[in-house]
């Protein structure tokens, strides 16, 4: 049986309202750049109800230590679940949209915007991949070098910050393995480098968003 459900805070806790936004610095910042550089962990981070079940049985049943990190935008996503057990193997990307102009490898709630983004570009027969890594450490470089391979660009959407992040470490390991495959020197869209405000207005000014990755796309394909 499948089952329609979603990664939802009970109403009254903190993050139930207005998405788990304008949390400010102290709840905003996305540091788990911090727990890929210590050597032993592995590092999780679902964007669908559907890997956040079968990750976190699977982060469970590791012998190792495992972080597993869950968005706060995605508290309230819904999907179909099947309720019996199932596990995705740790270090396992998945493609969530296929496609042959550009390749996007997305983190947590970016994969969401990304594929709204997409979407968009769709309609301008802009044709993007979404990769997510779902596990952060160990990544799933294969896959992501099959898909660079593929469509020849690299755009990194990641919440982290560029410097010395998840999405350097991307950019890094395209231009190591497939550097005779780009067209283009690979980019990334992340958070600025600064402290996340509180004021609505300026949280949305640092963090990427779908029409944000949808420019960035389309200046990478006329550049």
């Amino acid at each position: 049986m499948v089952r329609r459900v979603g990664l939802r805070a009970p109403r009254g806790h903190p993050v139930y309202h207005r998405r788990s936004k304008s949390n400010a610095a102290h709840h905003s910042g996305s540091f788990y750049s911090w727990f890929i550089n210590t050597p032993g962990l592995k590092v999780v981070v679902p964007s669908t109800p559907y890997d956040a079940k079968g990750l976190i049985i699977s982060a469970i049943r590791d012998d190792g230590p495992v972080i597993y990190l869950e968005h706060k935008l995605l508290l309230n996503a819904r999907g179909e679940v099947p309720e019996e057990p199932y596990d995705i193997p740790l270090g396992v990307a998945d493609i969530k949209r296929e496609g042959t102009d550009l390749t996007i490898v997305a983190t947590g709630a970016m994969v969401t915007f990304s594929l709204t983004a997409a979407d968009a570009l769709a309609k301008d027969s802009i044709s993007v991949e979404v990769i997510d890594p779902r596990t952060l450490m160990p990544y799933d470089g294969q896959t992501i070098l099959a898909s660079v391979r593929k469509t020849g660009r690299l755009l990194v959407v990641d919440e982290g910050f560029r410097y010395c992040g998840f999405g350097s470490e991307m950019v890094a390991f395209v231009a190591e393995n497939a550097m005779d495959a780009l067209r283009q020197p690979p980019r990334q869209l992340t958070t600025m480098h600064t402290t996340i405000p509180f004021s609505p207005p300026m949280e949305e000014y640092v963090f990427a968003n779908s029409d944000r990755i949808a420019e960035t796309v389309r200046a990478m394909l006329t550049a």
